[in-house]
């Protein structure tokens, strides 16, 4: 790359340009505070309501509804004096005449139902990640959401409404990496995953990411997040599947692997993921690395650093420090160039004041039914290999983004 190839892209590394998008910032409508429901108040449909009530100038929290009776109760003494509706039942929720959208935060394997009951009620939905719990559920949600184009499904994988995950994928799309042919993406942790039951007949509904009849377990918990980006930053999908793992630490009855590796193959882009997870050992935590022919980038949920290749390290110094043309950050030992000069909000955040703004201007979300389909197929077919020991091809009916429906915003 000559300097003035340089001169052009990094423009793109400068501070100015690292945390300023138009879906972001562009010009607010006249503002309406919508009705919303909170489906499961566990951790984090509680976390949801934080969003929420910080954003009340946008969202009213009118109804918490939850199956758990000591969920109620914490919901209830958390709100207490405010104008909210609680319900064991979900029915009973989407029988409010004045709801205008579901934030549903329950257990994967109920999301395909909670869904589908949120579209027949006529309401909008914020459907936690991952989409849907199996491959046919995926594609049912998909003819759903197209049959009814002016209801909003989005999906929680916030690294699509994320400033830094949008600068990534400029980067990308600009060919600042150069030819990218390997991702390597961990999310470890030392812990358990379990979480204080209050009677042992409520252990399988707390402790439900522990079991294969209601989780999809480390790779829809976790991974699946940088798995979507993947998707929605290279504009394909895994041409293969396969994945090793065991319960090899905590032998306390789960059913879901505390220990997964997964391999996918992008033919159609020349390039492997590399996707792990561990219950083990939490040294390294979150780790997503993306290596091109001219860099690598290795990014946090909330900050990254791109590192050049030797050839084009010394020949961004020649321009930052002899042309003065760019304003790059380096790392301290000089190896690395900072992308982000200012804290950003914790993800959610980012996510769920875009499907205000999806709500406005009755658009499809960044994250939606088709592409939200298509990653939890990912993590359907990743789960199969996991279990069959067999390697998962992907199919042409798994191509979900090809329905009509899905307009140019699906990204």
């Amino acid at each position: 790359m000559n300097r003035r190839d340089f001169l052009k892209s990094g423009v793109l590394l400068s501070a100015s340009s690292v945390l300023t998008f138009p879906y972001l910032t562009g010009a607010t409508l006249d503002e309406k505070p919508y009705n919303v429901g909170i489906l499961g108040y566990g951790n984090r449909g509680s976390g949801l309501y934080s969003i929420l009530d910080e954003m009340s100038d946008k969202f009213h929290v009118s109804d918490i509804c939850d199956n758990l009776p000591f969920r109620l109760d914490q919901a209830k003494n958390r709100t207490s004096g405010k104008d909210i509706r609680f319900h064991h039942d979900l029915n009973s929720m989407l029988d409010q005449k004045d709801l205008d959208a579901v934030f549903v935060a329950t257990p994967l394997s109920f999301h395909f139902e909670h869904a589908k009951a949120a579209f027949e009620s006529g309401k909008h939905i914020y459907l936690e990640k991952t989409m849907t719990f199996s491959v046919e559920q995926a594609q049912e949600l998909c003819k759903i959401a197209a049959e009814r184009p002016n209801q909003i499904l989005q999906v929680g994988h916030q690294f699509r409404y994320s400033p830094l995950y949008f600068k990534v994928k400029e980067m990308i799309d600009s060919g600042y990496l150069g030819k990218i042919t390997a991702i390597d993406a961990r999310w470890d942790r030392n812990h358990d995953w379990r979480r204080y039951v209050h009677s042992p007949e409520f252990e399988r509904q707390i402790n439900w990411r522990m079991y294969r009849e209601y989780s999809g377990g480390l790779a829809a918990e976790l991974l699946s997040h940088q798995m979507d980006f993947i998707h929605w930053a290279f504009d394909c999908v895994p041409s293969s599947i396969y994945g090793i793992g065991g319960i090899d630490n905590f032998k306390d009855g789960r059913e879901t692997f505390d220990n997964i590796q997964l391999a996918f193959r992008y033919e159609d882009v020349g390039m492997v993921g590399s996707f792990g997870a561990t219950c083990s050992n939490k040294q390294e935590g979150y780790i997503f690395k993306i290596k091109g022919s001219k860099g690598m980038l290795s990014l946090l949920m909330d900050d990254g650093i791109f590192y050049p290749e030797e050839e084009v390290r010394e020949e961004l110094a020649e321009v930052d420090g002899v042309s003065g043309a760019t304003k790059l950050t380096w790392t301290d030992n000089k190896q690395g160039i900072k992308l982000t000069d200012r804290p950003l909000k914790e993800g959610t955040y980012y996510a769920v004041e875009d499907f205000y703004r999806c709500l406005q201007e009755k658009r499809m979300p960044y994250s939606n039914a088709f592409n939200g389909g298509q990653t939890a197929i990912a993590v359907a077919l990743a789960n199969e290999s996991l279990h069959t020991g067999s390697v998962q091809p992907w199919r042409e009916d798994y191509n979900l983004i090809d329905h009509p429906t899905a307009k140019k915003s699906v990204g």
